[in-house]
């Protein structure tokens, strides 16, 4: 309803019918409070302005006015300027918060929702309809349990190779302890999440995991003569890594127990792409030098406060090396030279003080991530042997626990057995002698 150039609401349009009947004389004050559901102080108040400037006196007198806090058209066009050239593809959330970071245009998420919506700039990522789930409880302190994945996907967007994205998240706080970008899926892009999980924050309770060739052994293989004696299947490099740490490792039976970090990759994929695309890396070590720094800024913003504060993360022992620990071990037995093989080279091992020869003794080869192969026994390094580059060429890059397993020896043409006299030991020959056995 119009009154002369006003526009009223119903309720104000309500308001004028009592006030008119006011007016006329036909109610008085009190039934009027009674049917606005207004005091009669208010009524009066109204009364005396309605004689004064009429209808206008029922319409608010910001109507018409421009809120304080609107934003400016300036900062409208820029805002879907940016939403569809430099910052296309980022998500709303992570579109506010570039907005305020880089670009200091300062908005709240729903101020940018209705903006974008009333220029048609559609959201890029749409949401799947919710499904009923039962939901599981996070572990009450952190440290307790983390989830240990990969992800492998088209980070760079075709400007590079494709890569796998490793991992770890803590389940109290939704921490990401580490990550790192790989070009497959590998027992040491695991090894350094690890190690540097346990190096920044401690060593956790317990590790999530799937059911990957990494974590456990799934061949169909016989059981060895030391398998059998053991009664269980020797474990990985990284089992074996968690079992020298004391840390239990749980295995996932579905993709959908270990949510917790497959939810992390739908964030990385839509987050951590678009920032990947806005500094155009195009290859793995940038890559990893981008994520360093992201790390960070995503921790503050998607970590959860524990139920308890008190953390339960172990914290690594001063007079223990994480390199010696944090490497791919080999058991060894020294041949009647004083070497032990590795792959297609020969280690060989010096005497020492404790030893002149260590022929037939058991040791164990340190592969090193430095390059390096360190022989030990009972703890003490016996000598350090660097790899070449030239013979690091075994190195398979596929999802078995073999990325630095050594290859089998090339097996050598069988020697025709030499025909000749054959040999007898002479009578005096220590072999023809019987034996004397002694009673005391």
């Amino acid at each position: 309803m119009k009154e002369g150039s006003i526009t009223l609401t119903k309720s104000e349009q309500r308001r004028l019918v009592v006030l008119n009947q006011l007016e006329a004389g036909v109610l008085v004050n009190a039934e009027a409070a009674e049917l606005l559901g207004l005091s009669v102080r208010q009524v009066r108040r109204l009364h005396n302005s309605y004689r004064d400037l009429g209808a206008a006196a029922l319409s608010h007198g910001n109507r018409g006015r421009q809120p304080h806090n609107a934003v400016d058209d300036e900062v409208l066009r820029r805002v879907v300027e940016l939403a569809t050239t430099k910052y296309a593809g980022f998500n709303q959330q992570h579109l506010t918060e570039k907005l305020g970071e880089e670009e200091g245009i300062r908005l709240s998420r729903p101020t940018v929702h209705r903006i974008l919506k009333a220029a048609g700039v559609p959201a890029p990522r749409r949401r799947r309809p919710p499904r009923h789930r039962r939901r599981r409880d996070r572990y009450p302190r952190e440290g307790m349990l983390i989830q240990l994945d990969a992800s492998r996907h088209d980070w760079l967007e075709g400007r590079g190779p494709m890569l796998s994205l490793l991992g770890a998240i803590d389940d109290a706080t939704g921490r990401v302890s580490w990550a790192c970008f790989r070009e497959q899926e590998d027992s040491q892009g695991y090894f350094e999440v690890m190690r540097e999980t346990v190096r920044r924050l401690g060593i956790p309770t317990a590790v999530y995991a799937d059911r990957h060739s990494i974590f456990v052994q799934t061949s169909d293989k016989e059981l060895t003569i030391e398998e059998q004696l053991d009664g269980h299947r020797q474990p990985t490099q990284f089992g074996r890594l968690l079992a020298e740490l004391g840390v239990r490792l749980i295995y996932a039976r579905s993709p959908q127990a270990k949510g917790r970090i497959e939810r992390l990759w739908g964030t990385f994929q839509d987050r951590l792409a678009s920032e990947l695309r806005l500094a155009k890396v195009s290859n793995l070590e940038s890559a990893n030098q981008l994520l360093a720094r992201y790390l960070a800024r995503h921790n503050r913003r998607f970590i959860v406060a524990p139920q308890d504060p008190q953390p339960a993360w172990q914290p690594w022992p001063k007079e223990q090396r994480l390199d010696e620990f944090f490497c791919f071990k080999y058991r060894r037995v020294v041949q009647n030279d004083n070497t032990v093989r590795f792959g297609h080279q020969i280690i060989d091992i010096p005497p020492n003080r404790e030893r002149a020869s260590y022929a037939h003794a058991r040791v164990e080869l340190h592969e090193r991530f430095d390059g390096t192969v360190r022989v030990y026994r009972n703890g003490v390094c016996l000598t350090k042997h660097v790899l070449t580059e030239a013979k690091l060429n075994y190195r398979v890059g596929d999802h078995s626990d073999a990325w630095f397993n050594p290859p089998p020896l090339k097996q050598s043409a069988a020697k025709p057995p030499s025909i000749g006299r054959i040999w007898h030991p002479p009578a005096d020959h220590p072999w023809r002698r019987p034996f004397e056995t002694t009673t005391k």
